[in-house]
Protein backbone atom coordinates (compact mmCIF):
# COMPACT_ATOMS: atom_id res chain seq x y z
CA UNK A 1 0.00 0.00 0.00
CA UNK A 2 2.56 2.53 -1.11
CA UNK A 3 4.11 4.50 -3.94
CA UNK A 4 7.86 3.93 -4.26
CA UNK A 5 10.04 6.66 -5.73
CA UNK A 6 12.72 5.29 -8.07
CA UNK A 7 13.96 7.91 -10.56
CA UNK A 8 11.36 10.67 -10.37
CA UNK A 9 11.19 14.21 -11.59
CA UNK A 10 12.30 16.67 -8.93
CA UNK A 11 10.20 18.69 -6.49
CA UNK A 12 6.80 17.08 -5.97
CA UNK A 13 3.82 19.29 -5.21
CA UNK A 14 2.83 19.38 -1.56
CA UNK A 15 0.81 22.52 -0.97
CA UNK A 16 -2.69 21.37 -1.96
CA UNK A 17 -5.31 20.12 0.48
CA UNK A 18 -6.80 16.66 0.01
CA UNK A 19 -10.53 16.17 -0.44
CA UNK A 20 -11.64 14.80 2.93
CA UNK A 21 -13.99 12.21 1.39
CA UNK A 22 -11.12 10.31 -0.23
CA UNK A 23 -8.13 11.39 1.86
CA UNK A 24 -7.98 8.51 4.35
CA UNK A 25 -8.58 5.92 1.61
CA UNK A 26 -5.48 6.79 -0.41
CA UNK A 27 -3.00 3.91 -0.56
CA UNK A 28 -0.33 5.54 -2.73
CA UNK A 29 0.09 5.29 -6.49
CA UNK A 30 -3.37 6.45 -7.49
CA UNK A 31 -3.85 9.01 -10.22
CA UNK A 32 -5.39 12.23 -8.96
CA UNK A 33 -6.47 15.61 -10.21
CA UNK A 34 -7.60 18.99 -8.93
CA UNK A 35 -11.08 20.03 -7.84
CA UNK A 36 -12.79 23.09 -6.39
CA UNK A 37 -13.45 23.05 -2.65
CA UNK A 38 -15.11 25.64 -0.36
CA UNK A 39 -12.95 28.24 1.40
CA UNK A 40 -14.95 27.91 4.61
CA UNK A 41 -14.52 24.90 6.88
CA UNK A 42 -17.56 22.75 7.56
CA UNK A 43 -18.33 19.39 9.11
CA UNK A 44 -18.03 17.76 5.68
CA UNK A 45 -14.82 19.43 4.49
CA UNK A 46 -12.03 20.95 6.56
CA UNK A 47 -8.58 22.25 5.76
CA UNK A 48 -5.62 23.93 7.41
CA UNK A 49 -5.85 27.72 7.34
CA UNK A 50 -2.86 28.19 5.06
CA UNK A 51 -4.75 26.63 2.13
CA UNK A 52 -7.93 28.62 2.74
CA UNK A 53 -6.24 31.64 1.16
CA UNK A 54 -6.62 30.17 -2.35
CA UNK A 55 -8.99 31.86 -4.79
CA UNK A 56 -10.65 30.93 -8.07
CA UNK A 57 -13.04 33.69 -9.19
CA UNK A 58 -15.01 36.41 -7.46
CA UNK A 59 -18.41 34.92 -8.32
CA UNK A 60 -17.80 31.41 -7.09
CA UNK A 61 -14.89 31.81 -4.68
CA UNK A 62 -13.30 28.43 -4.00
CA UNK A 63 -9.90 26.85 -3.43
CA UNK A 64 -7.95 24.02 -5.03
CA UNK A 65 -8.20 20.50 -3.63
CA UNK A 66 -6.87 17.09 -4.65
CA UNK A 67 -9.09 14.11 -5.45
CA UNK A 68 -8.53 10.61 -6.79
CA UNK A 69 -11.93 10.58 -8.48
CA UNK A 70 -11.37 10.99 -12.21
CA UNK A 71 -14.66 11.95 -13.84
CA UNK A 72 -13.61 11.37 -17.45
CA UNK A 73 -10.61 10.89 -19.72
CA UNK A 74 -10.30 14.59 -20.54
CA UNK A 75 -9.63 15.75 -16.96
CA UNK A 76 -6.28 17.45 -16.46
CA UNK A 77 -3.87 17.68 -14.75
CA UNK A 78 -3.24 14.06 -13.80
CA UNK A 79 -0.74 13.51 -10.99
CA UNK A 80 0.60 10.52 -9.07
CA UNK A 81 -0.62 10.65 -5.48
CA UNK A 82 1.82 9.77 -2.72
CA UNK A 83 -0.04 9.20 0.55
CA UNK A 84 -1.00 6.11 2.54
CA UNK A 85 -0.36 4.10 5.69
CA UNK A 86 1.51 0.83 5.21
CA UNK A 87 5.02 1.27 3.81
CA UNK A 88 5.31 4.94 4.75
CA UNK A 89 6.98 4.60 8.15
CA UNK A 90 4.10 5.89 10.22
CA UNK A 91 3.06 2.62 11.85
CA UNK A 92 3.36 2.08 15.58
CA UNK A 93 3.10 -1.68 15.20
CA UNK A 94 0.21 -4.11 14.86
CA UNK A 95 -2.36 -5.65 17.15
CA UNK A 96 -2.93 -9.35 16.47
CA UNK A 97 -6.14 -11.08 17.52
CA UNK A 98 -8.46 -8.09 17.86
CA UNK A 99 -11.35 -8.61 18.39
CA UNK A 100 -11.41 -11.70 20.62
CA UNK A 101 -8.82 -13.63 18.65
CA UNK A 102 -10.66 -13.42 15.33
CA UNK A 103 -7.98 -11.52 13.41
CA UNK A 104 -4.86 -13.35 12.27
CA UNK A 105 -3.48 -10.63 10.00
CA UNK A 106 -3.30 -7.83 12.55
CA UNK A 107 -4.56 -4.27 12.73
CA UNK A 108 -2.14 -1.49 11.84
CA UNK A 109 -1.59 1.16 14.52
CA UNK A 110 -0.66 4.56 13.25
CA UNK A 111 -2.00 7.54 11.30
CA UNK A 112 -2.43 8.08 7.60
CA UNK A 113 0.46 10.16 6.25
CA UNK A 114 -1.93 12.99 5.39
CA UNK A 115 -3.33 13.14 8.93
CA UNK A 116 -1.01 15.88 10.13
CA UNK A 117 -1.47 18.41 7.33
CA UNK A 118 -4.47 17.25 5.31
CA UNK A 119 -2.38 17.80 2.18
CA UNK A 120 -1.54 15.31 -0.57
CA UNK A 121 1.92 14.95 -2.10
CA UNK A 122 1.58 14.90 -5.90
CA UNK A 123 4.24 13.86 -8.41
CA UNK A 124 3.58 15.80 -11.61
CA UNK A 125 6.78 15.19 -13.55
CA UNK A 126 7.61 12.10 -15.64
CA UNK A 127 9.77 9.48 -13.97
CA UNK A 128 10.17 5.88 -12.87
CA UNK A 129 7.95 4.79 -9.99
CA UNK A 130 6.73 1.58 -8.39
CA UNK A 131 3.38 0.86 -6.78
CA UNK A 132 2.60 -1.93 -4.34
CA UNK A 133 0.45 -4.58 -6.02
CA UNK A 134 -2.43 -4.11 -3.58
CA UNK A 135 -2.84 -0.50 -4.72
CA UNK A 136 -3.41 -1.24 -8.44
CA UNK A 137 -6.26 -2.98 -10.26
CA UNK A 138 -6.04 -6.67 -9.35
CA UNK A 139 -8.92 -7.89 -11.50
CA UNK A 140 -8.26 -10.47 -14.22
CA UNK A 141 -7.61 -7.84 -16.90
CA UNK A 142 -5.76 -5.52 -14.54
CA UNK A 143 -2.10 -5.34 -13.51
CA UNK A 144 -1.57 -8.90 -12.29
CA UNK A 145 1.04 -11.57 -13.06
CA UNK A 146 -1.57 -13.82 -14.65
CA UNK A 147 -2.58 -11.21 -17.25
CA UNK A 148 -0.82 -12.12 -20.49
CA UNK A 149 -1.11 -8.50 -21.64
CA UNK A 150 1.30 -7.27 -18.96
CA UNK A 151 4.27 -6.78 -21.28
CA UNK A 152 6.97 -4.09 -21.10
CA UNK A 153 5.76 -0.86 -22.65
CA UNK A 154 1.99 -1.42 -22.59
CA UNK A 155 -0.04 1.63 -21.63
CA UNK A 156 -1.49 2.11 -18.16
CA UNK A 157 -4.54 4.23 -17.34
CA UNK A 158 -6.59 5.26 -14.32
CA UNK A 159 -10.00 3.96 -13.39
CA UNK A 160 -12.73 6.31 -12.17
CA UNK A 161 -11.34 5.82 -8.66
CA UNK A 162 -7.83 6.82 -9.77
CA UNK A 163 -6.52 3.27 -9.31
CA UNK A 164 -4.04 2.26 -12.02
CA UNK A 165 -4.88 -0.46 -14.54
CA UNK A 166 -3.89 -1.52 -18.04
CA UNK A 167 -5.20 0.67 -20.85
CA UNK A 168 -6.80 -2.48 -22.32
CA UNK A 169 -8.88 -3.17 -19.18
CA UNK A 170 -12.64 -2.76 -19.38
CA UNK A 171 -12.61 -0.22 -16.53
CA UNK A 172 -9.77 1.94 -17.91
CA UNK A 173 -10.37 5.56 -18.88
CA UNK A 174 -9.25 6.53 -22.37
CA UNK A 175 -6.03 8.28 -21.37
CA UNK A 176 -2.50 6.92 -21.06
CA UNK A 177 -0.68 8.05 -17.92
CA UNK A 178 2.41 5.90 -18.40
CA UNK A 179 3.81 2.57 -19.43
CA UNK A 180 4.03 -0.71 -17.56
CA UNK A 181 7.59 -1.99 -17.29
CA UNK A 182 7.71 -5.02 -15.00
CA UNK A 183 6.71 -6.68 -11.76
CA UNK A 184 9.14 -6.95 -8.88
CA UNK A 185 8.94 -10.02 -6.69
CA UNK A 186 11.76 -9.10 -4.32
CA UNK A 187 13.26 -5.64 -4.71
CA UNK A 188 16.27 -6.47 -2.55
CA UNK A 189 18.53 -9.52 -2.33
CA UNK A 190 19.13 -9.33 1.42
CA UNK A 191 17.08 -12.52 1.65
CA UNK A 192 17.03 -15.28 -0.92
CA UNK A 193 14.29 -14.68 -3.53
CA UNK A 194 12.04 -17.65 -4.42
CA UNK A 195 13.37 -17.67 -8.00
CA UNK A 196 16.82 -18.78 -6.80
CA UNK A 197 15.49 -21.83 -5.00
CA UNK A 198 12.78 -22.90 -7.43
CA UNK A 199 9.94 -21.39 -5.40
CA UNK A 200 6.80 -19.75 -6.68
CA UNK A 201 7.24 -16.03 -7.21
CA UNK A 202 4.71 -13.48 -6.00
CA UNK A 203 4.82 -9.89 -7.21
CA UNK A 204 5.07 -7.16 -4.58
CA UNK A 205 5.54 -4.08 -6.77
CA UNK A 206 4.57 -2.81 -10.21
CA UNK A 207 7.19 -0.64 -11.93
CA UNK A 208 5.86 2.02 -14.30
CA UNK A 209 7.19 4.87 -16.36
CA UNK A 210 4.84 7.75 -15.47
CA UNK A 211 4.14 10.20 -18.26
CA UNK A 212 0.74 11.54 -19.29
CA UNK A 213 0.36 11.16 -23.04
CA UNK A 214 -1.93 13.74 -24.58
Amino acid sequence: MALYIYQPGNQPLGQFDGYDTILSTLRGGEIGTVMALPRVNSAAERAAYDVLDGYTNVTDVQRVGITSRITDANVRPLWLLDEGTTGYGTLFGQVIGTPVGLSTTGTNLGPHTAAGSGKVTCWDKPGLYAISVDAVDTSADGIVLTNILCDPGVAVSPQLTGVMTLRSAATALAVNVGRFLEFETRPFLVTTPPSLVGGTEAAVRVVISYHVEG
